[in-house]
């Protein structure tokens, strides 16, 4: 018997950050359970290798470029996602970062950092990477009377972690807007959930993680010893949280929720 709890063949998702590694784990999770996926970012070759993984896999995919800080350029991407499969009923906001120039360091001290600095990031993590593309897509979904909306938070969101201060502070700011929302088009038949992922191994934090020779850097060794699985995350790991989210008949009655998907992060106190 077909297993339809988390059959999404009948949806439409657009993963904005599809392009990077975390984003791009969770559109290939939502492809391989039937959805049709548009992989959004401003990386085309990231993007078109990742519709590639999920198209031989037997599943339908495409890539359209996008600048998230951009409404206009969010308008674009959603009529062309609309006239190429139907209506999106999932976004999944993945985009976001740290920038060197808003960590906090020995050579760089707080007071130092600049408001340009600390507003680019906030338009990084919380404007681009959330505020526009729910203002874009949130009412098209109301208006359909469908939708699951699943922002990226952080667990630096919940503790704020050393260095990161503006990233945390963003992504805290994730958290508090995405339950606004869920509140707002919960009658509307929309959902507005959050996934917060403990520490994956990716480009941007490679360096911080990791010595050239592999081993653990000092804060990779503070961030395993804080982990009750002793291990970092892998980003197939995120795919249960994003296909149970995104389907309908798996989460029909949840929204304003936080999902953890970090090993037991947040769990952890002495």
């Amino acid at each position: 018997m077909k297993n339809t709890l988390f059959d999404l063949s009948d949806s439409v998702a657009v993963v904005i950050g599809g392009t990077g590694a975390l984003g791009g784990a969770m559109a290939s999770a939502l492809g391989e359970a039937g959805a049709r996926v548009a992989v959004a970012g401003r990386n085309k070759e990231r993007g078109q290798a990742r519709r590639d993984e999920i198209t031989k896999a037997g599943g339908e995919a495409e890539f359209f470029p996008v600048d998230a800080s951009s409404r206009e350029s969010l308008h674009a991407l959603r009529q062309a996602i609309t006239e190429k499969f139907g209506n999106p009923t999932t976004l999944v906001n993945a985009a976001g970062g740290n920038d060197p120039r808003v960590t906090v360091t020995a050579d760089h001290a707080f007071e130092n950092i600049t408001a340009e600095d600390w507003n680019e990031n906030f338009n990084l993590n919380l404007v681009g990477g959330v505020l526009l593309p729910c203002q874009e897509f949130g009412p098209a979904m109301c208006a359909a009377g469908r939708g699951s909306i699943i922002n990226i938070a952080s667990v630096s969101a919940h503790l704020p972690l050393s260095r990161v201060v503006a990233y945390s502070a963003a992504k805290a700011a994730v958290l508090n807007l995405s339950s606004f929302l869920s509140r707002e088009w919960a009658r509307q038949g929309v959902r507005v959930n959050t996934i917060t992922p403990g520490f994956f191994p990716a480009e941007q934090n490679k360096r911080l993680l990791f010595n050239e020779d592999g081993t653990p850097t000092e804060r990779g060794r503070s961030i395993l010893n804080h982990t009750p699985m002793g291990r970092l995350g892998k980003a197939d790991e995120l795919a249960g949280a994003t296909v149970f989210l995104a389907s309908d008949a798996a989460s029909s009655f949840i929204t304003g929720t936080d999902i953890r998907v970090d090993g037991g992060f947040l769990s952890q106190t002495i």
